[in-house]
C-alpha cells in the first residue's frame, strides 16, 4: 500500500514538473523576442493551479493503477533453541554442517569457555536457513545435537510491508523517468537546475528503498535460528549422612577395631617372611653348637682320695 504522504509528495513533484514544462515551452516560444531573461523562469506564474492539480491527480491515478500485486505471503521466521550437549565443540561443528547442508550458513558464533568450571561453558550461534528447509533443519538441530532444553518459534507476516516498499520503488522509478523526460524539455538554466535537483533527491530516496527491499527479501528467504549450546553439569558428590548416639559410637568403634586389626595383620604378614628366615638361622646355630659340644673331649675325673698315684715302670 502506497503511503498517502508519499503520494502527496509525488503529486507536488508532478505539479512542479507541469509548471516547469510550461515554463520551458513559454521560454522556447519567446526566446527570439527577449534574450536577456534567460536566467529567469518565465511562464511559471502563468500556469493555472487547476491545471497543476489536474496533472497531479492524473499521475496519482496512473501510479495507483501500475502498482504491483503481491499474491504470495512474505513471512519472517525466527527461532531460539537451547541444547545441552556432552561435547560443545563437536555439537557446534555438527550444527554448522547441518546449516550448510540445507543451503544456509553461520552468520555469527560466540564461545565462552570456563576451564575452572567446565559446566558453565557455552557456545552461541546464529544460523541462516533457507525457508524451504527451515522446519526440517530446526527439527534435526533439536534432536541431533543433544538434549533440548527450550525452543521458541516466531513467524512475522511482512506481506504488507513488502508490498508497500515495492510500490514505493515503482513510484520512485516512474517519477525519475518523468523527471528525466522533463529535463530534456527544460528551456532555461533555472529550470534545468530545479529538475536536476529533484532527480537527485528522488534517486537518493530510491537507493534507500532498494536497500530496504533487499533486506526484506533476505529476511523472508532465510529463517534465523539462534542456537545456544550448554555443557552438561558435573555430577555432585554425595556425602553420607552421619548419626549420633550409641549406635553411631558402636559403629565408629567397630570400624576403628577393624582398622587396627587390619593394620596388625598387615604388619604380621609383612614380617612373616623375615621371621621364618630368622627362626631357620637360629635352629641351625643351635644344632651346630650341640654338634661342637659332642666333639669336644671330656676331662679325666679324680677319685675321692685325690689323685691316684703316678704310674711306675
Amino acid at each position: 500500500m502506497t503511503s498517502p504522504k508519499y503520494v502527496r509528495t509525488t503529486g507536488a513533484v508532478l505539479a512542479a514538473m507541469a509548471c516547469l514544462l510550461g515554463a520551458g515551452c513559454s521560454a522556447g516560444g519567446s526566446s527570439t523576442a527577449s534574450s536577456g531573461s534567460a536566467g529567469s523562469v518565465p511562464g511559471r506564474a502563468g500556469v493555472p493551479a487547476r491545471a497543476a492539480a489536474g496533472a497531479s491527480a492524473g499521475y496519482r491515478g496512473a501510479a495507483l493503477d501500475s502498482l504491483p500485486v503481491t499474491s504470495a505471503e512474505s513471512i519472517v521466521y525466527t527461532a531460539s533453541l537451547t541444547v545441552r550437549a556432552a561435547h560443545l565443540s563437536q555439537a557446534a561443528a555438527r550444527a554448522s554442517q547441518l546449516a550448510r547442508a540445507a543451503g544456509g550458513y553461520v552468520s555469527g558464533e560466540n564461545a565462552s569457555v570456563d576451564r575452572a568450571h567446565p559446566d558453565r561453558s557455552t557456545i552461541s550461534m546464529q544460523l541462516k536457513i533457507p525457508v524451504a528447509a527451515y522446519a526440517g533443519t530446526l527439527s534435526t538441530l533439536s534432536t541431533r545435537l543433544g538434549s533440548r532444553l527450550s525452543l521458541a518459534q516466531h513467524a512475522q507476516d511482512v506481506t504488507e510491508t513488502v508490498a508497500d516498499v515495492s510500490s514505493r520503488v515503482a513510484s520512485a522509478r516512474d517519477a525519475i523517468s518523468q523527471l528525466r523526460k522533463l529535463l530534456a524539455r527544460a528551456g532555461s538554466v533555472g529550470s534545468l537546475l530545479d529538475v536536476q535537483n529533484q532527480i537527485n533527491a528522488e534517486e537518493t530516496g530510491l537507493e534507500s528503498l532498494l536497500a530496504r527491499q533487499r533486506a526484506l527479501a533476505h529476511q523472508t528467504a532465510f529463517g534465523t535460528v539462534s542456537l545456544l549450546l550448554v555443557s552438561k553439569p558435573v555430577p555432585a558428590v554425595k556425602h553420607k549422612k552421619t548419626t549420633g548416639g550409641f549406635v553411631a559410637g558402636l559403629v565408629a568403634g567397630w570400624h576403628g577395631l577393624v582398622r587396627v586389626v587390619s593394620v596388625l595383620l598387615t604388619g604380621a604378614g609383612a614380617a612373616l617372611p623375615f621371621a621364618v628366615i630368622l627362626a631357620l638361622a637360629g635352629y641351625l646355630a643351635w644344632r651346630g653348637r650341640r654338634w661342637l659340644l659332642r666333639r669336644r673331649p671330656r676331662p679325666a675325673t679324680a677319685g675321692p682320695g685325690g689323685p691316684g698315684p703316678a704310674a711306675t715302670e
